[in-house]
């Protein structure tokens, strides 16, 4: 009975493990090959250079650039994504005044300002970037037109144009389009925690700071942690936004990203082989990142 029941189970997984390894493993493999080439993309032809393009890795100055541009990405994006996703979160459910028979409560209306906080996910990327490259316009945006209506006409900068604002203006974009979902994931996780925690803690003194990280951060690490990984992976990306707010690399490549400059290697500059293995380093990058996070964010499962 137990080797027929290996079987059946076989059975069921071989069909799905073979389109895993043929559409997702085999690419992978076959990018990691190609890095060690000097595959132009366009051409059948093609020799082994070994670890050519990554010694030209080591010393290609822009990589490094688009690679620094990354790490500050990975340092700030999760971080103001998800501290302003738990503070809304926590506001609109906890945040609240009292009411009768009720130790806390959430602040009325809160399903309203979820949907509200939710829409920038129901736009596309490519819509939202556009949208903030209107916006961001130095002559007719909305951004130096509302400057010039309140009387800061000398103010008004050159958003995309500048090399010191350019990334942090994609970076704030990036912010925008994703934090609402955060919102509604940290509020569901947030609704499920027994009210009971939250009124032994008044009853002991404890004020809503002290809740908040005595009780629902803890409580939510899990869902934290997991929305960190994403927005790290998402933050090692960004192409979208870049290329269509800043047409490429920005002023003086102040928005060159790892994504952007492989982009520009494989379909530009047809180098396809020095370009995955670009892709390679940033695969090994989202590797360490993911690994670290989930190193770092490991504590003891609590359950309620």
């Amino acid at each position: 009975m137990q080797h027929g029941k290996y079987r059946f189970i076989a059975g069921f997984l071989v069909v799905p493990l073979a389109i895993y390894g043929v559409f997702v493993i085999s690419p992978f493999v076959q990018a990691i090959y190609y890095s060690f080439t000097d595959w132009t993309g366009l051409s059948s032809k093609f020799k082994v250079t070994g670890l050519k393009n990554y010694q030209r890795l080591w010393d290609d100055e822009l990589f490094w650039k688009a690679v620094g541009h990354n790490v500050l990405l990975l340092l700030v994006l999760p971080l103001v994504t998800l501290g302003l996703a738990l503070f809304f979160a926590f506001m609109l459910n906890v945040g609240g005044r009292r009411r009768k028979n009720a130790a806390v409560g959430g602040v009325r209306g809160a399903g309203l300002y979820k949907v509200v906080y939710f829409f920038p996910q129901v736009l596309s990327i490519a819509i939202v970037a556009l949208l903030f490259k209107f916006a961001y316009n130095p002559n007719s945006g909305a951004i130096n037109s509302f400057l010039s209506a309140i009387g800061l006409d000398s103010v008004r900068p050159d958003w995309l144009g500048d090399p010191d604002l350019a990334l942090w203006c994609v970076t704030a974009v990036m912010v925008w389009s994703n934090v609402g979902f955060y919102v509604v994931l940290f509020s569901a996780g947030m609704s499920s925690i027994p009210k009971d925690f939250y009124e032994a803690a008044l009853l002991d003194g404890a004020g809503r700071a002290q809740t908040f990280f005595r009780i629902t951060l803890p409580l939510l690490w899990d869902t934290v942690q997991t929305g960190w990984v994403y927005m790290g992976i998402m933050a090692l990306d960004g192409f979208a936004v870049v290329q269509i707010m800043t047409d490429g690399p920005g002023p003086d490549y102040s928005t060159e990203l790892l994504t952007y400059y492989l982009y520009t290697k494989a379909f530009s500059d047809g180098q396809a082989g020095y370009a995955t293995a670009l892709g390679v380093a940033l695969l090994i990058v989202t590797l360490i990142f993911a690994g670290v996070v989930m190193k770092l964010g490991r504590r003891e499962r609590l359950e309620y």
